[in-house]
């Protein structure tokens, strides 16, 4: 007998909860970044070899800048984000059945599981049992334990990193089959693919400070230039790769960062930057900017500022930010670009209100 998944959805999606079958994404690497975003929890299972909890175990490397990396892209697109959840490869089907049999047992059990959540328990069983299906959904016999070894069962992924709990736990699909070196049915639109790894990728990015070498340094005057810039060797190209593997099953997708321009914020509305935009732009040789030296007090930096007024008692908060061009390359030949990613440091800046200067 099968009727519509849709019809079923509403009753049968409100269970993944209750039977514990969606994974909460965890990275798993050599390599972890150090920021508060990712997580260092590693999640195993399957007594077999082949059902481990690979929807679990996205792998990431090389997601710490060089020069110590002190923090994570943003994205400067207000309305991107990675996705808040996705569906990958979760066990094999002998260990899919001992755990969703548990699950099953233990929600029928629930207090106040009766009616149409009861139902819906039992309609679950039998669709991985009994092969009871629904229109764009068949059924399973035995809960596929004839084909171990030979595919898995997707379940759906939350990412941790998404702050939005309703987002989060959107991927409510019950667990599907996808036999080895299949595609996993059209159906399923969020199944991880390498764009999603770049996006998670993109978000454990970690890039290094941005702290700007300033001419004069710390404190400058009132009226006078000062002169800002980023040598080639403080910052570079930075990558991250996520990868997640599993018994025929095996993706990744590595996110580049180039650094392209530096902006300037004063920290105080009564100042001028060079270029008027604030925007700096990086050199041919990779720097950004031109360190001042002897001689140079007539001319106008290529990249600085002035200010207008002292900060008095206190300091101005100069804000560097570093625009990153961010592009990916995946499994297959995939590739394309993601949003720029934006970093920034503030770094405290004394004015004195000194008009004449010793040259």
């Amino acid at each position: 007998m099968t009727r519509s998944r849709l019809a079923a959805f509403s009753s049968i999606g409100a269970l993944t909860l209750a039977l514990g079958i969606t994974v909460t994404g965890t990275a798993h690497a050599g390599e972890q970044p150090s920021n508060s975003q990712g997580s260092n929890t590693a999640q195993s299972g399957g007594g077999d070899g082949t059902g481990i909890y690979a929807a679990a175990r996205i792998q990431y490397s090389g997601s710490v800048a060089p020069n110590s990396g002190k923090g994570n892209v943003t994205s400067s697109d207000v309305t991107w984000n990675p996705p808040p959840c996705w569906y990958a490869p979760y066990l094999g089907a002998k260990d899919f059945k001992k755990e969703m049999s548990a699950n099953l047992e233990k929600a029928a059990n629930t207090p106040g599981m009766t009616g149409t959540p009861g139902a819906a328990i039992s309609e679950t069983q039998r669709h991985y049992e009994d092969e009871y299906g629904w229109t764009d959904t068949p059924g399973y016999k035995d809960y596929n334990v004839a084909k171990d070894g030979e595919g898995m069962f997707w379940a759906g992924v939350e990412n941790p990193n998404e702050p939005d709990l309703l987002k989060r736990g959107s991927c409510t699909d019950l667990p599907f089959w996808v036999d080895n070196g299949d595609a996993p049915p059209p159906q399923h639109e969020e199944a991880i693919t390498p764009e999603i790894l770049a996006a998670l990728a993109y978000q454990h990015m970690q890039l290094p400070d941005t702290k700007v070498s300033l001419a004069p340094e710390q404190t400058t005057k009132v009226n006078l230039p000062t002169w800002a810039w980023l040598d080639k060797a403080v910052f570079d190209d930075v990558q991250a790769t996520a990868a997640i593997n599993a018994p025929g099953f095996a993706l990744s997708a590595t996110t580049t960062a180039k650094p392209v321009s530096l902006r300037l914020e004063p920290g105080t509305p009564d100042a001028e930057t060079y270029p008027a935009s604030g925007e700096c732009a990086i050199g041919a040789d990779g720097s950004i900017g031109e360190p001042y030296a002897k001689g140079k007090a007539d001319r106008t930096p290529p990249c600085g500022l002035k200010y207008l007024r002292s900060s008095e008692d206190g300091t101005f908060d100069l804000q560097a930010t570093i625009t990153w061009e961010i592009a990916w390359t995946g499994s297959g030949g995939a590739g394309g670009d993601l949003p720029d990613g934006t970093f920034g440091n503030a770094q405290a800046v004394t004015v004195q209100e000194i008009q004449a200067v010793n040259r």
